[in-house]
């Protein structure tokens, strides 16, 4: 029995996770396959903490692990809270790591594009420490969110901003920044906005993040998708919507899981197939009823969803 397994039967054992079969056991790297999922998915499949909300950081890890996810996707603000509580970030990497897990990305670095050079400046201070903890924890993003929101953000301003955080994450703390757009901003909200702050930062490494509930709310619609190349899109955050709530009034609360609303999901991974997508599929929900429900079921019901949701699309 070898590591990996020896740690995950002791766990099954202490009755921490459920026994579930796991597909990555034989191997040593995620990031080194080419499929996922006993080979349902050409993409990694991860869990973002905000679906188990109610867990404390170390739950949500070992929930995830057992249920059979390749990765996990937290919050800085979860990070955080672990370091204040004493707790070491890096041997926390070191464990989700040693459970099979990989940890994609981190949300995020918020305000970290004020207004003006003094106050683009005096963020800096808050930004390299949120850097640093995603970096201890092992990631190899960490989103980088075109804020405080304001309705006059400047674009280009945000690519002159975005241009040097990157250069910050890469060069501090080995970890790349990029750029998430938000659909219920008033300032950078669409799709084509974060593609042009990546895109006029003038640096090769520049990136960002989708979300299909944030190409819907905010109105980009999904065919934009067909314009770029995968390597620009550094993470994918994955969910549905109802189709009985008009589209302005949607929050993140509204969120479903994926086939249980009315999103093109199935064209959209055919898509990311075809413009060669390599990152994760990030199952992000914000629902209270999930969160009042069995975590670990939950857990599994979500990889579930996704592993349908892929399967169905036939990539």
């Amino acid at each position: 029995m070898n590591r990996r397994k020896f740690i995950r039967n002791s766990l099954v054992g202490l009755g921490l996770v459920t026994a579930v079969t796991d597909s990555r056991s034989e191997h040593k790297s995620l990031e080194n396959r080419s499929r996922y999922q006993n080979g349902v998915s050409p993409w990694p499949l991860v869990l973002n903490t905000s679906t188990i909300r109610p867990a404390s950081l170390e739950d949500k890890v070992k929930i995830t692990a057992g249920a059979g996810w390749d990765g996990i996707e937290p919050w800085i603000s979860e990070l955080e809270e672990y370091e204040k509580k004493g707790g070491n970030l890096k041997d926390l990497g070191k464990q989700i790591k040693d459970l099979g897990l990989m940890v994609p990305n981190v949300i995020g670095l918020w305000d970290s594009m004020p207004e003006g050079e003094e106050a683009f400046r005096e963020s800096l201070k808050v930004t390299r420490n949120r850097m640093r903890m995603a970096s201890d924890i092992g990631s190899k993003f960490v989103a980088a969110i075109p804020g405080p929101d304001r309705e006059n953000f400047d674009v280009k301003w945000g690519a002159r901003c975005y241009k040097e955080l990157l250069k910050i994450g890469e060069e501090e703390y080995n970890i790349r920044p990029a750029v998430e757009f938000v659909g219920f901003f008033k300032g950078v909200y669409r799709f084509g906005q974060a593609c042009a702050i990546a895109i006029d930062a003038d640096d090769p490494r520049a990136c960002i993040i989708a979300d299909t509930f944030h190409l819907f709310r905010g109105g980009s619609g999904f065919s934009g998708l067909n314009l770029v190349q995968g390597d620009l899109i550094a993470h994918f955050h994955w969910n549905d919507v109802p189709g009985d709530v008009p589209r302005e009034e949607q929050g993140d609360s509204h969120r479903v899981l994926p086939g249980d609303g009315v999103l093109p999901l199935k064209e959209v991974l055919i898509t990311l197939k075809k413009i060669g997508y390599k990152g994760c599929l990030s199952l992000e929900i914000f629902k209270r009823d999930l969160w009042e429900s069995d975590l670990r079921k939950v857990a599994e019901l979500g990889l579930q969803k996704m592993i349908e949701c892929v399967r169905g699309a036939g990539v």
